[in-house]
């Protein structure tokens, strides 16, 4: 009711004196989407013009950068148990023998320097035995990073939108940082159009005004969020960016609109 009853005061206002502009569907909310990990792409499933929902999978990359990173973490945790379990048998065996000649050191059947010995011996290998048990939780937390990775070999869309460019294929090596595929958001979108100098009067931000999408038979409550120096001093125009809530699935980035200013 409160849409319709703002629709029905600016189209009686405009009635009276209306600059009536041409501008452009646009949405400032483009998302290039790419991979985290490089890798050949094993499947797409999305095309361009496709409207996809946040969290559908856009596209797939295999797993081999990870498996091998896998593996390595798996023979670095077999290794640091490995050397965990040498230690910890040493440090028993040197253990029992500190003992053994402490009691022999009390009846003054060995030097009392054989047994400080024993006693560095053993502190030492405690020490190796503490940061052998390190290494092996550092291992393993990094067994568990690598495995969270797997995660990202499915690409999924980041929000609501449509997909307007598609630059992977099967069978094509995916290479982080390259977009492969382009998202726009159709939920918030906005009109662009340039405005002359002699009519920026009637503009300010915030300003609401109607918009009108003829082929659509649409027509939508904007609001003025941009007013933009043109890099052309001389044509004497400002670009004007109005945004405006899409109710309407059809309405895309590319369209021909109307503004409506009084």
């Amino acid at each position: 009711m409160k849409k319709l009853l703002i629709l029905l005061a600016l189209s009686a206002s405009l009635i009276a004196e209306t600059l009536t502009l041409s501008g452009t569907v646009i949405s400032d909310n483009k998302k290039m989407i790419t991979s985290r990990f490089m890798g050949f792409v094993t499947r797409v499933n999305v095309s361009e013009g496709n409207s996809v929902r946040k969290g559908e999978l856009l596209y797939s990359i295999d797993s081999k950068e990870i498996d091998a990173a896998k593996s390595q973490v798996e023979l670095a945790i077999s290794q640091a148990r490995l050397s965990l379990q040498m230690y910890q048998n040493q440090f028993a065996n040197i253990q029992l023998n500190l003992e053994r000649n402490k009691r022999l050191l009390a009846k003054d059947m060995v030097a009392k320097y054989q047994v400080e010995n024993l006693a560095l011996a053993a502190k030492n290998l405690h020490d190796l035995v503490e940061i052998s048990q390190k290494q092996v939780e550092q291992a393993k937390e990094r067994l568990k990073e690598v495995n969270n990775q797997y995660k990202y070999l499915n690409i999924t869309a980041p929000n609501n939108g449509v997909v307007i460019k598609v630059n992977v294929r099967v069978g094509e090596m995916a290479m982080p940082g390259m977009p492969a595929v382009i998202l726009s958001d159709l939920t918030d979108l906005k009109v662009s159009l340039e405005v002359a100098e002699s009519d920026l009067h009637l503009l300010k931000r915030g300003k609401k005004v109607l918009i009108k999408i003829p082929s659509q038979h649409i027509q939508e409550i904007g609001k003025v969020t941009a007013i933009i120096p043109n890099s052309n001093p001389m044509t004497h125009t400002f670009k004007v960016k109005i945004s405006f809530k899409s109710h309407h699935r059809t309405v895309y980035p590319g369209m021909y609109a109307t503004v409506s200013i009084n």
